[in-house]
């Protein structure tokens, strides 16, 4: 199975890219499944179900939140009838959070992925155990019983912390890899167990910006202490950032794993199909 995963959507500039960019690199990758983090699209806080839309018909067949989950107070009822978008798994089991942390699809040649959404522990709000938690979501779907291909997406600001997840969950997901940062990183690998593994897939959005928001104000603010306009987003050329595995269909476990830049200011890089596969 191919997957991508594609990080934070960041304002306007990064829907933009996706909407430019995904279509064409779900094509050339010939994608089977397709993740998007989409919890900065709304003007850089949060998303709403016509940022989600613009998202979706890009390509994206499921979208990821985080932290802002709630900024756009629509997502709190949006999120409900949209199965297809995921908040933090690991909310506390006692509150009566909306929507899903975890959900189970099927691509159109029959294959099964579940995607799981963790919120990190170190420097973020504090939510329930994420390792306890993506054990429960582990269990729900296990890789070759219920799932052909689990994605475990560690929003988190430690990089410690990712790789703890990535290593618990070695040998029981395709993908482990992390957003929040807004940096994409340059570890992509296959771990022990055949687990592929990415720190942060960086954001989808203008790196002339200060991840993902407009400099100016930002350098103001910590070169003088004086208190300067709202944040919002930096509104130039984006980049498209993510990561690219090939899994087994056999173990579900990661035979391939690269990063994915398209447009923008960074390096542009794309995985290169080794032989041509034909549509099912």
């Amino acid at each position: 199975m191919r997957l991508g995963f594609f990080g934070d959507v960041v304002g306007r500039a990064g829907r933009a890219a996706v909407s430019e960019y995904l279509p064409r690199v779900r094509k050339q990758l010939n994608l089977d499944f397709v993740v998007v983090n989409g919890e900065n699209a709304a003007g850089g806080f949060g998303i709403t179900a016509s940022t989600a839309a613009e998202i979706f018909d890009a390509g994206a067949d499921c979208i990821t939140l985080g932290n802002h989950s709630w900024d756009q107070a629509e997502a709190l009822t949006f999120i409900e009838r949209e199965t297809r978008l995921l908040r933090p798994f690991n909310y506390p089991q006692t509150l009566n959070i909306p929507g899903r942390g975890a959900q189970l699809f099927t691509t159109p040649n029959g294959q099964r992925v579940f995607v799981i959404q963790i919120h990190g522990s170190a420097f973020m709000e504090s939510l329930d155990d994420p390792i306890q938690g993506v054990q429960r979501a582990l269990d729900e779907a296990p890789l070759r019983q219920v799932a052909d291909a689990v994605i475990v997406e560690m929003h988190a600001e430690a990089t410690a912390e990712k790789y703890i997840m990535g290593h618990f969950c070695d040998g029981r997901a395709t993908l482990v890899v992390g957003a929040h940062t807004h940096v994409p990183t340059g570890d992509a690998h296959i771990l022990a167990g055949g687990t592929a593994y990415m720190t942060d897939a960086g954001m989808c959005g203008d790196y002339d910006s200060v991840i993902g928001m407009k400099k100016g104000p930002l350098v103001q603010r910590a070169s003088t202490r004086l208190p300067v306009e709202r944040k919002s987003p930096a509104e130039g050329p984006a980049t498209l950032c993510g990561v690219f595995v090939e899994s087994d269909d056999n173990s579900g476990l990661a035979l391939r794993v690269e990063p994915i830049r398209v447009g923008g200011r960074l390096r542009q890089t794309m995985p290169q199909l080794l032989a041509p596969r034909i549509a099912e």
